[in-house]
């Protein structure tokens, strides 16, 4: 993988498929790709505010001509960071899981504009929201869904090209998909994959997420395109599937000891992921285990986890060892 660099813009996997990274794939900063076969094109996400994507898909346009016009775009889950430039490809047969139509509307960019103008209004969480999304601009932005939805798996033709969508949520959130291209073993992830960074379970079960990550280990794959982190293969999901098997092994015993799941973040032993980027997301996976071990049921029906709330819960572990990554800035980023 040192062929390629974590440099922000479209990289060549070859035969026609494309990553488009951002790094540093911290808060927002997500990826996604492009598949191309003749005048066939299919994009995976959008970014998180429109001159990203604009951006991202002038780009593609230099690049791949027949993308001027994207015949197809799939959202691998309703997450913001990979669905609000969703607008400027409406031309596009935009297809989605289920899950995803039904996730969509939890993610309000008038709520992110109206944070970043008045983040006190919003408390701590407000706080740590404009700070984390500062570089981005929620305004002009049309949440624009999903119009054509499958369960399981679909099998669509790019050209003469096979690509397989696979319904994998709910893991990471409500409604995740693969995109996988086995002709050039290459997979979208979405946010499957945090590559070099810390996962984040909105949903769970964690179990189910773990399996996942088992799928993709058992699939013909070379190259993968996280949701975040630099382009990567399997042994970045291995990696990622074990924080997740070690964060459910230190939680059991917190969860038996009734441990309050916030207090168990701060005493849990992060170990050789401390240092990951953004360590203070396991806040949330460890609310998301505790309704594991309850064995509440799967969301949607569990009562969803508020956003808000943990947002703040995240901010307040920062710097409270071993929950501990520098605070959010993403000042360097050009955008």
């Amino acid at each position: 993988m040192t062929k390629w660099k974590y440099t922000k813009g479209l990289h060549d996997l070859g035969n026609g498929c494309w990553g488009y990274l951002v790094p540093d794939g911290s808060w927002g900063w997500s990826n996604a790709g492009l598949i191309a076969d003749g005048e066939a094109t299919l994009l995976v996400d959008t970014l998180f505010d429109l001159k990203c994507t604009g951006d991202m898909l002038a780009e593609m346009r230099n690049a791949v001509p027949a993308s001027e016009k994207i015949g197809i775009l799939v959202n691998t889950h309703a997450d913001g960071d990979h669905t609000f430039g969703n607008q400027l490809v409406k031309g596009a047969r935009i297809i989605g899981t289920e899950g995803t139509v039904s996730d969509f509307n939890r993610f309000d960019p008038k709520v992110l504009l109206a944070v970043q103008n008045d983040p006190k209004k919003f408390g701590r969480s407000g706080e740590f929201m404009a700070e984390c999304f500062r570089p981005f601009d929620f305004s002009g932005i049309e949440l624009t869904p999903p119009t054509e939805t499958f369960k399981d798996r679909m099998t669509i033709k790019v050209g003469n090209k096979t690509v397989e969508l696979i319904e994998v949520g709910p893991s990471h959130s409500l409604g995740d998909a693969l995109i996988y291209v086995p002709e050039d073993k290459v997979l979208y992830t979405g946010d499957i994959l945090f590559s070099a960074g810390t996962p984040i379970a909105w949903y769970g079960p964690i179990a189910r997420w773990i399996n996942v990550c088992n799928m993709v280990l058992d699939m013909d794959v070379e190259i993968i395109v996280a949701g975040h982190g630099p382009l990567s293969t399997k042994e970045d999901v291995r990696k990622m599937r074990d924080y997740l098997l070690d964060i459910t092994e230190k939680a059991r015993p917190f969860y038996e000891q009734g441990v309050d799941y916030l207090d168990a973040a701060y005493k849990i032993d992060l170990g050789e992921y401390r240092d990951w980027n953004d360590a203070e997301r396991v806040v949330v996976t460890l609310r998301t285990l505790y309704d594991d071990f309850d064995n509440a049921p799967v969301r949607p029906t569990r009562v969803p986890i508020p956003f808000f709330e943990q947002m703040k819960d995240m901010r307040e572990s920062l710097g409270k060892p071993p929950v501990h990554h520098e605070y959010c800035s993403h000042d360097h980023h050009d955008h």
